[in-house]
């Protein structure tokens, strides 16, 4: 059954439409990845999937049980946000706010949530650390730890890679790949269309021309095969 349903879905700022009549679905175990040029309304459509933004027309649809408070979102780091004075621990904890509601403190549940997830992403020997102390590729695991306190279903992640040396991409890739093979849904936004159809189950192109299909089905198509060949890929996996 689909999370997520995207039906005539136009998207933009004052009535400019940036993405025109958009129509995919996202499953359970699904890994989607939405490319495109620059300007081309990924980050926009990423904010209309969290309702952050409305659309201009169209609708969004969630099924399968998804509540608005269980989807998981890594956000593009700004210059700020990576020197954010706060523990590993609180940064962590932070993600599991959509279930408190109104209880202004975290339970015995929710800490060991944090904890437990902390260990998942290899990031529990920083704990009492700064956040703005570790590196980049340290403080996307904690981003990823957190994102992982509010969802066991469906990831969002934005640009994940950004900025990271080509060691710690290759192993957020892969960390991000595992987590999918455990049963999350990830959509993610990459401008690395080469390495994006490697990982991905699924490719949502949108720009100057749309596409949405399997990896195998991008490879296969004339907008597919002209952004790899730009990059210089063969969209094979590693």
């Amino acid at each position: 059954m689909a999370l997520l349903t995207i039906q005539d879905l136009s998207l933009g700022y004052d009535s400019h439409k940036i993405v025109k009549d958009l129509n995919f679905s996202v499953n359970a175990g699904d890994y989607l990845c939405i490319v495109g040029e620059n300007g081309s309304g990924k980050t926009t459509l990423m904010k209309s999937l969290l309702h952050l933004q409305d659309p201009i027309s169209g609708q969004i649809l969630a099924g399968d049980g998804l509540k608005a408070n269980e989807i998981g979102y890594l956000p593009q780091q700004t210059v700020v946000q990576k020197d954010f004075p706060a523990s590993v621990r609180e940064i962590v904890l932070s993600g599991c706010q959509g279930r408190c509601g109104l209880r202004p403190f975290y339970n015995k549940e929710e800490k060991q949530l944090a904890a437990e997830n902390m260990r998942r992403m290899g990031v529990m020997e920083f704990a009492n650390r700064c956040y703005r102390e570790l590196s980049g590729g340290q403080q996307q695991r904690v981003l990823l730890a957190r994102a992982l306190c509010a969802t066991r279903k469906l990831l969002l992640l934005d640009e994940p890679v950004s900025g990271l040396d080509p060691k710690v991409t290759i192993d957020m890739y892969h960390l991000i790949k595992d987590l999918n093979s455990e049963g999350i849904t990830i959509i993610m936004i990459s401008h690395d269309i080469a390495t994006a159809v490697r990982y991905a189950s699924h490719i949502l192109h949108i720009g100057s021309t749309t596409f949405f299909g399997t990896t195998q089905e991008y490879r296969k198509s004339d907008v597919g095969n002209f952004f790899i060949a730009q990059e210089g890929g063969d969209g094979n996996a590693c």
